[in-house]
């Protein structure tokens, strides 16, 4: 067994792991990171990449300059009983200075989600803008050799492996078959990759969270951190009662300060989510590798995990798509619900909710309308209009072909109403009232049973172009289609509780000396809620960012922001 030193050790090579390990290494600490996979970057490179930073500089720059006071209440109204000022406080005076630090002195810049709302747009204090952020794009090129070690785009939702970024990109690969600028935007981006792919065998233009954590490799790299992957903890180690490294494949690492914990959470480990959650079926998009090994070294070391969660997931609508190696790959519908020409129903043939709602919204509201002892299932459903236009899951938009998701039973597909409910086994006659019903109200763009469009969040996730409301079409033109729905994750939320320093706690609540949490295995300080988007890259980043200063004895108000 090989031996190492270091002054600080991470487990878990995701953004906040990675935030947490070039922090401490800007700060003085010898870093070493620890990856199960072969690949660097967990989840958050397969992410959409985006972050919840209030008051973030980018904003403020733009003239969107908010007190404190306003994301603090919106957070109090949100979280209810599980809001924790202290965690709060510390998240929502750090995150801008976080954010300041990595823009200014490391490899990581950002770029503005001004106009990007908060999920609940009733609540008091909502933000309709300037509260999110996003990696900027980066060539991969800047990685050097390192960019064979980082994990690609998840290949179900990114065309031939080539990741597509939120805004102008996203509108120009919509509209590539109607306008001659868009058209050429895609050209260019499809030349590129094919380059790339070519003579680098994956795209290189980076966006989202593969840029996010793209640019963390590189200052991780450009400031001495050692990345071991193909290296998963095995063990922790400990010395009167204090952590003092690990023993991670065939390493044992000794570490002067302690150990950070960001391995992803448990969204596959089947054990804790049925000891954690009443659904037993569930359908991560979240990597395989991510079962749950950094709770457990952490309560191996004295800590605890949240079981007061208001959820212990972070649910979203999730189908299943059969794969050519015979695997079943997890696709996450996190876009095209609020575009106008689509809806969901349940088996009984009824909607159950308004479908321009965040992911983790649709879900609670498919757990409500599910029967007591049935598994969560709904369908997607929309026209050839809407398919033309969008796609429906892994069954891309024109000019894709969609005979091979036909053919294996992914896409159902119907001349009628009727034809389709029973390819998918829904109840026709009900089905058939819900669309008329349904339709009725959508040529006047109205959706008087469920609100869609109502906030500010549905009608960004919508069509801007598409009048009177941006979520609402009739559903009227054959062929129908239809995938099918399952609850399914992008991760979780229960885990290791810590206190404001992301210190991790014991049952009496004092920390265990030398072990941090973050990201997915610090229990979520949105209490099992989800008031907005990038609530866990946000935190996540800023609670790696708290958790070096106190591993390397800096005071927070003495940094360099």
């Amino acid at each position: 067994m090989n031996t190492r030193r270091c002054d600080l050790v991470v487990v878990g090579s995701g953004a906040s792991g990675l935030a947490a390990a070039v922090t401490a290494a800007s700060l003085g600490l010898s870093v070493i990171v620890i990856e199960k996979d072969s690949h660097v970057g967990g989840t958050s490179a397969w992410s959409g990449g985006w972050m919840w930073v209030p008051r973030n500089e980018l904003a403020v720059a733009a003239g969107i300059v908010e007190d404190i006071d306003a994301p603090r209440q919106y957070l109090k109204h949100e979280l209810g009983e599980g809001y924790n000022p202290a965690l709060v406080e510390m998240f929502l005076e750090q995150a801008p200075r976080m954010v300041h630090f990595f823009r200014s002195e490391t490899s990581v810049e950002f770029v503005a989600g001004n106009v990007i709302p908060d999920f609940h747009g009733k609540t008091p204090h909502a933000g309709l803008g300037g509260r999110s952020i996003c990696a900027a794009p980066f060539d991969g090129r800047e990685l050097g050799e390192s960019i064979k070690r980082l994990r690609t785009p998840l290949d179900l939702i990114s065309p031939f492996g080539m990741g597509i970024a939120s805004g102008a990109d996203f509108q120009a690969f919509l509209d590539a078959s109607t306008k001659p600028a868009a058209t050429w935007h895609v050209a260019k981006r499809f030349l590129r990759h094919f380059r790339d792919m070519l003579l680098h065998r994956r795209g290189l233009h980076l966006v989202n969270g593969n840029a996010l954590v793209a640019r963390l490799f590189k200052s991780a790299n450009d400031l001495g951190v050692t990345i071991l992957t193909d290296c998963p903890a095995r063990q922790i180690l400990t010395e009167d009662g204090r952590v003092t490294g690990v023993i991670a494949g065939d390493e044992h690492i000794t570490a002067e300060r302690g150990v950070v914990l960001a391995a992803g959470g448990f969204p596959h480990d089947p054990a804790r989510h049925t000891e954690l959650s009443p659904y037993t079926e569930h359908h991560s998009a979240a990597p395989p590798t991510n079962t749950g090994d950094g709770m457990r070294l952490g309560e191996a070391a004295g800590g605890v995990v949240s079981t007061d969660l208001s959820n212990s997931t972070a649910w979203a609508p999730v189908s299943l798509v059969p794969q050519d190696d015979g695997s079943i790959g997890r696709y996450p519908h996190l876009f095209e619900r609020a575009k106008p020409g689509l809806i969901m129903v349940t088996p009984s043939g009824r909607r159950f909710a308004n479908e321009a709602n965040s992911y983790h919204d649709v879900m609670q509201a498919l757990f409500a309308a599910t029967p007591p002892g049935a598994q969560p299932q709904a369908w997607l459903i929309c026209d050839q209009v809407f398919h033309n236009r969008y796609g429906l899951g892994r069954s891309r938009p024109f000019p894709f072909r969609i005979a091979p998701w036909l053919k294996n039973g992914y896409l159902k597909r119907g001349s009628t109403y009727a034809e389709l409910a029973s390819q998918c086994g829904i109840d026709a006659a009900t089905f058939e009232r819900t669309m008329a019903n349904y339709n009725r109200h959508a040529q006047r763009g109205e959706d008087p049973e469920f609100g869609r469009g109502d906030t500010p969040y549905n009608r960004i996730q919508g069509e801007a172009r598409h009048k009177p409301n941006p979520c609402i079409a009739p559903i009227r033109r054959g062929p129908f289609y239809a995938v099918k729905i399952v609850s399914g994750s992008l991760g979780t939320f229960a885990a290791l509780k810590t206190d404001k320093h992301a210190r991790v706690l014991r049952q009496d609540g004092a920390p265990v000396g030398g072990l941090w949490a973050v990201g997915n295995d610090m229990s979520s300080m949105m209490a099992g809620r989800y008031p907005a988007g990038g609530i866990t890259l946000g935190p996540g980043m800023t609670f790696g960012f708290v958790a070096a200063h106190d591993a390397a004895g800096v005071p927070l108000d003495n940094n360099r922001s």
